[in-house]
């Protein structure tokens, strides 16, 4: 069985956990839910399916029942708590937490990686833009930049591309991308594009004020859909990107870096029609 830290949901944990034991030895979910002092046999069956949670008093008893220890019932429950937050903010707390707990334990997880390569534009940006500039030192990168980023933070952001494997060194001061792509568990991973989202929604927003309209395509159209219709648009939208990935991959000297935020969301809740007669 895995590493616990390889795990980002606690369910799928103690389904694999369930499945060990009961391949090795006679288990039963009756037995697993005895160990971990429930009166109902199949009450971790069903945290195990979804249709149930782990509670803050329950899951300390259910990280004992599997045998876990130290920084294992630690992780444990602050994966709990990760899967189980309802908001983005507080399952950053826990799964930053999750991070600290394996790095401290000398584990290495790749969502560290990937969580660290979308949790701020800076990366994304230092990203693009060193290749376009071979031999630029960090000041010289954080000048072209159109939001406010310090010398400093352009060198840690080189280290940690370099590190992670998203940049190569192959001169001095002189960087090329490699074709690694970001990987992470779904769970990590979603979370941290969908708080990219947000922070490129931010800059999308000030680019209003920032730029001129020769210098900046901000447009959009309020209109009322069905569901064929919606999923009819958002086809061409993802198209839409392709072929916009298509043009800027043809592109021969790169000079500049743009970000393209495509955004197609609801407005109002559906509106329940009587059918004709």
């Amino acid at each position: 069985m895995k590493s616990i830290v390889e795990y980002k949901d606690y369910r799928a944990y103690m389904a694999d956990f369930y499945e060990e034991r009961k391949r090795t030895s006679a288990f039963t979910w009756r037995e697993f839910a005895k160990i971990a002092g429930f009166t109902s046999p199949s009450y971790l069956k069903l945290v195990c399916d979804g249709k149930s949670s782990l509670s803050r008093t329950k899951m300390n008893r259910v990280a004992v029942a599997m045998g876990l220890v130290g920084y294992e019932i630690e992780y444990f429950e602050a994966m709990v708590n990760f899967v189980n937050a309802q908001k983005d903010n507080v399952k950053k707390v826990y799964f930053d937490k999750m991070m600290a707990i394996s790095a401290a334990n000398q584990v290495r997880v790749i969502d560290k990686d990937a969580f660290g390569y979308y949790d701020s534009w800076k990366n994304q940006v230092v990203r693009e833009l060193a290749p376009m500039m071979p031999g630029a030192m960090p000041g010289d990168m954080a000048k072209v930049c159109c939001q406010e980023i310090s010398a400093l933070e352009v060198r840690k952001s080189l280290a940690f591309l370099e590190k992670a494997g998203f940049l190569k060194q192959v001169g001095e001061n002189v960087y090329e991308q490699t074709d690694k792509a970001v990987a992470g568990s779904k769970e990590g991973l979603t979370l941290a594009i969908r708080m990219m989202h947000r922070e490129m929604g931010r800059l999308g927003i000030e680019s209003i004020d920032q730029f001129g309209p020769e210098n900046r395509n901000v447009t959009g159209v309020t209109l009322g859909v069905n569901r064929e219709g919606y999923d009819e648009i958002v086809k061409e939208l993802d198209a839409c990107r392709k072929k916009v990935i298509s043009i800027a991959a043809k592109c021969g000297k790169l000079d500049q870096v743009c970000r393209l935020n495509l955004q197609f969301f609801p407005l109002t809740q559906r509106v329940e029609r009587e059918s004709e007669e």
